[in-house]
């Protein structure tokens, strides 16, 4: 059987993050404005005809190699617990696998742990798309997306939103809209001189410090449920920011998306505490004044990712702002593409 690739993109969301985290866009819907990026999961996928059934896995990020053979194998230990997840839902150890072919896995990713740019439920994607392939299932865009939502936040239960899924199998610009009942992906049809030049001007930073975003995430969700103020009226604003900057991106007005930015910025730090921090508010100010007209930290907050929109003039300025400060440049293009799967003759033996 030929041998399976799959890729899923990075995603870097512009505004609204935070309304897509359960219990929010059921109670009172969220929207977010988001875009991949050049960045991907992979996942590989190859039979191996040894009649046991089971998986050997590989992740080249983690330098692991395990085996799973039996359905007692998959327990959550912190160990590729992703991966273990993913073979419960779409491929689980049967008591009597005689006859049924194992197969191999061999995965890495673009991006480092905690770098905010949605890299687990990337690979989440990544995976999905290499089973769809594998089992030869009708599976939709939406189907997948939310196979990859029930893996991650269902069968896992880490806590998190439902952009990342849909950014990733979707990929390009999107507005996504999330309800009780449905999620709406509207790709939006954005001029070339536009994105060319909204790439042109945004810088992709790494602030040095990785986050986990549990806690955050946790705390979020308790002060959204004990009705705290400042997180409500957070959460709406930056709901209706994502709709204010996705009109004036298709107007092509980039530099009000700029200064939206930095307002969204402000009133993420608001939805709970360890959103921000001194060394994170640092760079970003010297940000700021070496040119940048606004950003956001990407992800749930407290580290990793940062994205920044500049005066064209004074993008190497902020650049180098951002070095002397600690954080570190990516280079990095605009994906137009969401998951993308096809498959390969495997190698000579």
């Amino acid at each position: 059987m030929p041998v399976i690739r799959s890729k899923a993109p990075l995603r870097i969301t512009f505004a609204g993050g935070g309304t897509d985290v359960s219990p929010y866009p059921e109670e009172r819907g969220g929207a977010v404005l988001n875009c991949t990026i050049d960045k991907f999961a992979y996942a590989t996928l190859e039979t191996q005809r040894n009649g046991n059934g089971g998986a050997l896995v590989e992740s080249l990020d983690y330098n692991v190699s395990v085996n799973y053979e039996k359905g007692t194998d998959l327990v959550y230990n912190g160990e590729l617990d992703l991966v273990k997840a993913t073979l419960k839902v779409l491929y689980p150890p049967r008591p009597n696998a005689a006859g049924r072919d194992g197969i191999r896995l061999f995965l890495h990713s673009d991006a480092p742990a905690g770098a905010g740019l949605g890299g687990s439920s990337t690979m989440a994607v990544a995976l999905v798309g290499a089973f769809q392939r594998y089992l030869r299932e009708p599976w939709t865009n939406y189907e997948m997306a939310e196979l990859a939502y029930r893996i991650e936040r269902e069968e896992l239960s880490i806590r998190g939103g439902r952009q990342d899924q849909y950014a990733a199998v979707f990929g390009g610009f999107n507005f996504i809209e999330f309800s009780k009942y449905r999620t709406i992906v509207n790709p939006l049809k954005i001029a070339p001189e536009v994105m060319n030049e909204l790439a042109y001007r945004l810088l992709l930073c790494y602030t040095g410090i990785g986050h986990y975003s549990t806690d955050i995430i946790t705390s979020q969700q308790l002060h959204y449920a004990q009705g705290r103020a400042e997180t409500v009226e957070a959460l709406a604003a930056t709901k209706q920011l994502a709709i204010d900057m996705k009109n004036e991106l298709l107007r092509g007005n980039l530099d009000e998306l700029g200064r939206l930015l930095d307002e969204g910025w402000q009133f993420k730090k608001r939805f709970t505490e360890g959103i921000s921090n001194e060394r994170i508010d640092a760079l970003y100010a010297r940000a700021r004044e070496a040119g940048a007209l606004g950003g956001k930290l990407l992800g749930a907050g407290g580290g990793g990712y940062i994205v920044l929109f500049c005066d064209f003039s004074r993008k190497a300025k902020v650049a180098k702002a951002v070095l002397e400060a600690g954080g570190r440049v990516a280079d990095f293009s605009l994906e137009p593409n969401g998951l993308q799967t096809w498959s390969v003759r495997p190698a000579a033996s």
